[in-house]
């Protein structure tokens, strides 16, 4: 044997020795002697008590799961048992952890290349309490002294495949949140297939993941609302492999709030990614917000079916998409997809829906304009007086600047009664740090349009309002199908508004209002049972003093009204009928809701109306009163002194005619006469 290859004998010889009696050291020592040694060391580098009550051991196994010649290698297996963990000296509670025992295995050949290798870590019988107070401190963040910033960093790397568990104990408090809850976990009699929970077809598309092998159970208050909850978690988190699934299922109840979730968790070292069937249902969307911190819509009853997919580190902010839902709104359907970033300087919410069939009714507490029964379903604070007409519910503007928001929405088909005959709807929704824009809202109305612009500037105390709204192409006999007379009608409803106010309800809205009102009607006809089939009481009286019974053909009717601090005043106000002109001039007054109304009637040709006095509607808006005024009418004519001050009125009142109009629209000649000011009787008795 040559030189060289005797000392390679020895050192392999030498180095197999010193193995063997590192094993035998390990196998035979009694480590329960290295505990003391080993509490000091963790509770010093924790700043917290740490120990190991019970027994340390290390036995030493092969690891068959390991395959190759790897699972002929035996493995140290550690078992310690009893051991706490203790709160920071700020906390009253002694113990932050507990564990029954602990079980794990350390790969021996990564240690060679500094890496501590643990494939699988088994705790048996967790206890933990997690407590953050109101100032932000948290027991889970643990204070590991002054970083000495010349010292090199560790070489050391800690691998940990995957953590087992068994039953335990986990309690939360979070001052900050307002949050206090209590999970038990215990272990189902038997697994459950990941794909009895999900679905077959769900589950292919998954992939590999595991059983579900727990089930847990947690009550008590989040942000102040009740909680209950229950699930099923897999038994075995797997921290190495990324892209190993971890099955969730809960079923949980907040408040009014359902929220049930089935699905998977991946890359749970980072809490990387969330894949899963979210269903939501409640009393109102708008309940979301003390949840979520999510702004939306008050909303009559609602529930949703859709899949919620997570990342939870991406570099705009953590982002969630709700793709393909489906779902209800009171009686109304709803699809499409939503999008939430949590971006800075404010996490946004963007997406496009969609209603096949919406309900007008379903619309209404948008504005407040629900009943109080119906707010009292979903939790409203406010109640409509029985005597206001106009929604006094105050719009939830402080929520306006916890996020932005652009969403687009379409009502493909309005259902509603025959009387507002509503087709369609589209809208698009913009919120931008407290100012809300819906540029543009269109209904589609009666064969025509009705689009507006509207500006809510939540960041104001009180909000500032600003609407402009045209009304263009309302066919007649469409907006009263039920009114026969009106069906061989080729009229039309054009009409434009532009009012601002401030306020944070509706009521607060237009109480304050100013702008102007226009609108232009010509070739109807009108009865008392157009009245009746509009409820207006007061107008169907109106109408039987003026032509009893009769359906009267109306020419052209005008109106342009101006409208300062919430007072609306006529500027023009006419009626021109087939037998007369029909004057109308006063007041409504918005804020305090309450109509003032004259009401004169000029006969044309020889026909005399039988009434000979004028016409009053006053009171407030929910119960107007009408009756004849004490004074007689005045000399034909002196309605049109009132016309001769009209001439600017009339003059933008002819803008609403579309040029294609002009030969067919009754009311030209009319609003020209009152523009120069002349009697209206070249247009006596015009069809």
């Amino acid at each position: 044997m040559t030189r060289p290859l005797r000392v390679l004998v020895w050192t392999l010889a030498t180095l197999l020795t010193l193995l063997a009696i590192l094993v035998v050291v390990i196998a035979t020592f009694d480590w329960n002697r290295a505990k003391p040694l080993l509490n000091e060391k963790v509770s010093e580098a924790l700043h917290r008590p740490f120990a190991i009550n019970g027994n340390l051991a290390v036995h030493w196994r092969r690891s068959p799961e390991e395959g190759g010649w790897r699972a002929w290698v035996p493995w140290p297996h550690f078992t310690a048992e009893d051991i706490t963990l203790g709160n920071p000296e700020w906390l009253k509670e002694p113990q932050m952890v507990g564990l029954e025992r602990v079980d794990f295995r350390l790969a021996p050949l990564p240690l060679i290349a500094q890496t501590i290798s643990i494939p699988r870590i088994d705790l048996v019988k967790p206890t933990a309490s997690l407590t953050r107070l109101a100032d932000g401190r948290a027991n889970w963040n643990f204070d590991f002294g002054p970083k000495d910033e010349n010292a090199e960093p560790s070489k050391w790397v800690m691998d940990i495949g995957a953590i087992g568990f068994d039953e335990g104990n986990v309690s939360f408090d979070d001052e900050t949140l307002k949050t206090s809850v209590k999970v038990r976990i215990d272990p189902l009699g038997k697994p459950i297939p990941y794909s009895d929970i999900v679905g077959k077809a769900r589950a292919e598309k998954t992939g590999d993941a595991q059983d579900y092998a727990f089930g847990f159970k947690a009550e008590g208050r989040y942000k102040g609302q009740a909680v209950a909850a229950t699930g099923k978690i897999g038994g075995l988190l797997a921290l190495q492999d990324a892209k190993q699934p971890f099955p969730v299922q809960v079923d949980a109840r907040a408040g009014d709030t359902r929220v049930r979730v089935a699905g998977t968790l991946t890359d749970p070292r980072n809490l990387g990614a969330l894949d899963l069937r979210l269903r939501l249902s409640g009393q109102s969307l708008g309940n979301l917000y003390p949840l979520t911190g999510v702004t939306l819509p008050d909303t009559p009853p609602y529930s949703t079916d859709g899949r919620l997919q997570a990342n939870l580190h991406d570099a705009n902010g953590a982002s969630f998409k709700y793709q393909d839902f489906n779902g209800k709104i009171g009686d109304s359907d709803i699809h499409g997809e939503l999008a939430y970033v949590a971006s800075q300087p404010r996490p946004k919410l963007s997406g496009k829906l969609v209603s096949n069939q919406l309900l007008f009714k379903d619309l209404a507490p948008l504005i407040g304009a629900d009943s109080n029964t119906e707010q009292k379903k979903r939790g409203g604070a406010s109640k409509q007086p029985s005597d206001k007409v106009l929604p006094v519910e105050e719009f939830r503007t402080e929520r306006w600047r916890a996020m932005d928001a652009d969403v687009e929405f379409s009502g493909k088909r309005i259902v509603q009664a025959e009387e507002l005959p509503f087709t369609d709807l589209a809208a698009h929704v913009v919120l931008d740090d407290g100012l809300l824009q819906l540029k543009p809202l269109r209904f589609g109305v009666a064969g025509g349009n009705l689009r507006a612009n509207i500006r809510l500037n939540g960041r104001d105390t009180p909000m500032q309002g600003h609407v402009q709204m045209t009304a263009r192409g309302f066919k007649l006999k469409q907006l009263f199908p039920t009114f026969a007379p009106m069906q061989t009608s080729f009229g039309e409803l054009n009409g434009d508004a532009d009012l601002s106010g401030r306020g944070n309800s509706v009521s607060a809205l237009l109480g304050t209002a100013n702008g102007d009102l226009r609108m232009l009607i010509n070739d109807g006809a009108i009865s008392r049972s157009l009245m009746e089939i509009a409820g207006l009481n007061v107008g169907n009286y109106v109408v039987d003093k003026l032509f009893g019974d009769e359906d009267v053909k109306i020419n052209c009717a005008a109106a342009d009204v101006g409208i300062k601090d919430g007072l609306g005043s006529t500027r023009v106000f006419v009626f021109d009928t087939e037998n007369a002109i029909i004057y109308i001039e006063g007041t409504a007054n918005f804020a305090t809701e309450r109509l003032d109304l004259k009401i004169t009637p000029e006969s044309k040709g020889f026909r005399l109306f039988s009434l000979r006095s004028p016409l009053y509607v006053r009171g407030a808006f929910a119960k107007p009163s009408a009756g004849v005024q004490a004074v007689p009418l005045a000399l034909r004519g002196a309605g049109m002194i009132a016309l001769g001050v009209a001439a600017g009125p009339a003059a933008g009142l002819l803008a609403l005619i579309a040029p294609g109009d002009n030969e067919d629209n009754q009311c030209k000649p009319l609003l020209q006469q009152m523009r120069s000011g002349k009697a209206p009787a070249a247009v006596k008795g015009k069809k």
